[in-house]
């Protein structure tokens, strides 16, 4: 027995990392998975993206753990086709319980010298591509009348702007506001809605990105990088937090920006 069981999740950015550590923690806790992953460039980057290689692996992961999964290769910046994997996941598992609001994507580069590209797709992706995941799937929760918990992973850059990262924290910021909005129009139906802000977390956009490394070699910003407890958190401790925010446990917290960020934005 599963602390999901019966459940259904929707989880946006399933291919690797933390997306993937998300499907097969509800996996293993009897839940039902729909997932997408656009498996592919967005938006020029300076970490290796992820491939449709990758979701097969999440998919026969997920499957290892025993759980049922609906996944296909998608953008969240899709309305219509995010509305279809819902429909299409509903009518498979027969409900939709919780949403991880979790695809985006990182640029570097100083707000004057960043190209326009740089700034508007972290926009597009990050803010415009969370908004249609809720707006395609709160209609099917609200259907469903079981209430629920919708979790968006935000950033320590949604609490503590950082230098080179103006659409990153722009984009992680306006998902604090975003969620807050959700959870004053969802709390009535009791639908919970909080943020998740990690650090740095050993995935490829952590520890595989080039642009990253150039910008913590340099002196003037390397304050504003360091937290207060040393090293890296794995995905799956952002799933410990993702977990806690759709249990009962957490029954009374929305509005809420849960922080798994090494102390990193107290500095």
């Amino acid at each position: 027995m599963g602390d999901f069981d019966g459940k259904v999740v929707y989880i946006t950015g399933i291919a690797r990392g933390q997306g993937r550590s998300h499907a097969i923690r509800f996996a293993e806790e009897g839940a039902s998975v729909i997932g997408l992953d656009v498996c592919g460039e967005v938006t020029k980057i300076g970490y290796p993206v992820a491939t449709a290689e990758d979701m097969e692996e999440t998919v026969r992961q997920v499957k290892a753990a025993g759980g049922n999964i609906l996944a296909r290769q998608l953008d969240t910046r899709d309305l219509a086709g995010q509305q279809q994997l819902v429909a299409d996941g509903v009518a498979q598992f027969g409900r939709l319980d919780y949403v991880i609001v979790n695809a985006g994507v990182l640029t570097w580069g100083s707000v004057h010298e960043m190209t326009e590209s740089q700034f508007m797709d972290v926009i597009d992706v990050n803010v415009n591509g969370s908004w249609k995941t809720l707006k395609a799937t709160i209609p099917a929760m609200l259907e469903a009348g079981n209430g629920g918990s919708i979790v968006i992973i935000s950033s320590v850059a949604g609490i503590k702007s950082m230098p080179m990262q103006a659409s990153y924290s722009a984009s992680k910021h306006a998902l604090v506001g975003l969620a807050h909005t959700t959870a004053k129009e969802l709390g009535r139906s009791k639908i919970r809605v909080n943020t998740v802000h990690p650090y740095g977390v050993e995935t490829p956009m952590c520890i595989e990105d080039a642009d990253a490394f150039k910008v913590f070699e340099m002196p003037e910003y390397k304050a504003h990088f360091e937290p207060i407890l040393p090293g890296m958190a794995k995905s799956g401790d952002i799933t410990d937090a993702v977990m806690y925010l759709c249990s009962t446990r957490a029954k009374f917290i929305t509005a809420s920006s849960i922080e798994v960020d090494m102390g990193a934005t107290k500095v």
